[in-house]
């Protein structure tokens, strides 16, 4: 049987996922995750535990370990996860990204400083830590601007701002968040977009271009809905794919999959990030390839060493909605999960807030209420139909009680 071995967070979505999506294909799973490494086998999973938190410190002794079980593959979810997978894979001689690659995807300066290398259109940008001015950095800021935290991902932390005071406001809620530095880069103008796809020896292949209809403005850059195929003109997808090609060429990214994001305007396609990684949460679900495959399957498959070359979609057309948190507070209960089950062209919805959760919006949060997923005809009718269900939902919010502070 062959075997995988999954770098992921035990608060991922998606590793139950790659679970099924082993089983389907007869292939055994090895987890690696951030499972607490003081307890034996909390979660019933033979995990190995491995501190993303602390950086590779100490990855010899546990690769050490490894060497002996022999695997065909490595795949991982999340961006930390990912650095590791590589670093993994580098010394158990298993193809996946370099570990130089991945490390520079996950780091916001790096990966600009890549792709302004590679002639890709890059804003102007600069790095700044929490010791500095935040109003004699504003003097250096092209406004309107976005902060962007360097150590979150997901646009948790980013905000743009439009003038000094803005921009000392914003750096002083990042600081808060207890990050060690920030990036500053011109705010891009125009629509943004998903590009989901794999990386062979080099070789770029897309899978899926996602439109983000909704407005992605700012201050905050919640992501909400997205939808495939993309209703851009040929000519556009053709420029948004070469420019994802590019990045990942800048990068160096060799082997695997890869997740990027990007803006479009009058000057062209800007590449905003590329992921060393698939599309995370659940909004992988979104996606069925010919004949019958799962992204989780196709991603298995292309670790184990299979040619996956002129996989196409199965749907006319798909989208998803990761439902946003409305407002702060301690959720309750939802209603009208039925109603909007039943509006035509949508699949599922998966509530995943918990009864007595505390809900954090971003900037400072990072997590939805959950998943709406469509599939049909056309784009056009499936993002009809995940608004026509979002709106039927009803969510009970609490306000949350301040902590006290004598």
């Amino acid at each position: 049987m062959p075997r995988l071995l999954l770098f992921a967070s035990t608060t991922g979505y998606q590793i139950r996922s790659f679970a099924g999506a082993a089983r389907r294909l007869g292939v055994s799973v090895r987890l690696a995750t951030d499972r607490c490494h003081m307890l034996d086998d909390p979660w019933g999973d033979d995990a190995l535990p491995v501190r993303f938190d602390r950086g590779l410190e100490g990855i010899e002794e546990w690769i050490e370990a490894l060497r002996a079980e022999a695997f065909d593959g490595i795949a991982a979810v999340g961006d930390r996860p990912a650095v590791f997978a590589a670093a993994a894979a580098e010394m158990l001689g298993i193809p996946f990204h370099p570990l130089a690659a991945a490390q520079a995807a996950n780091d916001k300066y790096r990966a600009r400083q890549l792709y302004q290398a590679a002639g890709l259109r890059v804003p102007a940008f600069f790095r700044a830590t929490f010791d500095e001015d935040p109003l004699a950095l504003a003097g250096r800021a092209p406004f309107p601007c976005v902060l962007k935290p360097l150590g979150l991902s997901a646009s948790r932390g980013v905000i743009r701002v439009n003038d000094p005071g803005e921009f000392a406001a914003a750096f002083q809620r990042i600081q808060k968040m207890g990050e060690r530095g920030l990036q500053v880069e011109g705010y891009i103008e125009g629509r943004e977009f998903a590009v989901e796809g794999l990386v062979t020896k080099g070789c770029f292949q897309a899978l899926a271009i996602f439109d983000k209809p909704d407005p992605l403005e700012g201050p905050f850059f919640e992501e909400t809905i997205y939808v495939t195929p993309s209703r851009e003109t040929l000519a556009v997808q053709e420029e948004l794919l070469a420019a994802t090609a590019r990045a990942i060429e800048a990068l160096g990214l060799r082997y695997g999959p890869v997740h990027a994001e990007l803006r479009f305007n009058s000057s062209g396609a800007w590449i905003l990030e590329v992921a060393a990684r698939p599309i995370g949460g659940l909004c992988a679900r979104v996606l069925r390839f010919e004949p019958d495959s799962t992204l989780e399957e196709l991603i298995i498959r292309h670790a184990l060493g299979e040619d996956i070359a002129g996989t196409r979609l199965s749907d006319p057309a798909a989208g998803v909605m990761m439902i946003p948190i409305p407002k702060g507070g301690v959720f309750e209960s939802v209603d009208g999960v039925d109603d909007a089950l039943a509006t035509r062209d949508i699949e599922d919805i998966v509530i995943t807030a918990k009864e007595g959760q505390l809900l954090l919006p971003l900037p400072e949060g990072a997590s939805y209420l959950g998943f709406i997923f469509a599939r049909g005809n056309g784009p056009d009718e499936v993002e009809a139909a995940i608004r026509k269900a979002h709106a039927k939902l009803r969510f009970s919010i609490a306000t949350a009680l301040e902590t006290w502070k004598p």
